[in-house]
């Protein structure tokens, strides 16, 4: 039991990496705030914790809101006692060229996979400071790390994940609070299965011709990456810090 008895404040809950995390973490009885955009989803996402013997908390909103990120964090302290563990799972994709991506497109990526890191972490970190210690773990993505075609707003959001994980992760790490990233390529979520039905293509056929791009075979699954989050959110991984960890298959970023 990693996490026994830590509070951990997972965003992005309802999703299919953050359904994954809510499963681990309940497993091994962590103490869990779920955020979702979607509240009835979130909702139930925290009745099968439950049901799971977990103790689990909800508080839905949008992330673009300051308030409610300052919101979600007291709110995990207030339940809980306070946050040992930040999971900042959530993200959305926009696609297009910089002549396609639409004001709203640009800032609704810059808001929900940046800004809404910075407002929870600046409120997660006093707390875990008060209990001598945390992890934060990021999710940014191979494509911010070496940009592919045609996500303008998505691989400039992700790559400002990864120079903000390790920005913080530097000045964390002296009151023993570990920052780092998870950097995937593709995941075999409901995100990526919806953005080929938009396209016009057939999700299940899409995922096969990925998977043939992959030199492991395929592309991941939700708990291959939720796995890693939780090795990077653990005291397995008590020295590493203000890291970008790549998890890939060995595919590289092409176009």
């Amino acid at each position: 039991m990693r996490f026994e008895g830590k509070t951990v404040v997972i965003t992005g809950g309802a999703g299919g990496v953050g359904q994954a995390l809510v499963k681990l973490f309940a497993a091994e009885d962590a103490r869990l705030m779920i955020s979702d955009v979607d509240a009835m989803r979130c909702q139930a996402v925290a009745e099968q914790a439950r049901a799971a013997g977990a103790q689990a908390e909800y508080l839905a909103g949008n992330l673009r809101d300051k308030a409610y990120c300052e919101a979600l964090i007291e709110g995990a302290a207030q339940h809980f006692g306070g946050v040992d563990i930040l999971l900042n799972n959530a993200g959305i994709i926009p696609r297009g060229t910089i002549e396609e991506t639409t004001d709203e497109m640009w800032f609704t990526a810059l808001d929900v996979n940046l800004t809404a890191v910075f407002f929870l972490s600046r409120a997660a970190i006093p707390y875990m400071k008060a209990r001598g210690g945390g992890a934060i773990v990021n999710t940014s993505s191979v494509w911010g790390i070496y940009p592919g075609p045609g996500h303008v707003a998505y691989c400039t959001s992700k790559g400002a994940v990864a120079a903000l994980t390790k920005n913080m992760g530097r000045d964390a790490a002296p009151f023993n609070i570990r920052v780092n990233a998870v950097c995937p390529h593709e995941i075999n979520t409901p995100m990526i299965r919806t953005g080929f039905e938009r396209r016009g293509l057939d999700p299940d056929k899409a995922i096969q011709e990925l998977n043939k791009t992959v030199p492991l075979g395929r592309i991941a699954e939700p708990e291959d990456i939720a796995d890693v989050i939780a090795f990077l959110a653990s005291d397995q991984a008590r020295y590493i810090a203000a890291e970008t960890l790549e998890v890939t298959g060995a595919k590289p970023v092409s176009g």
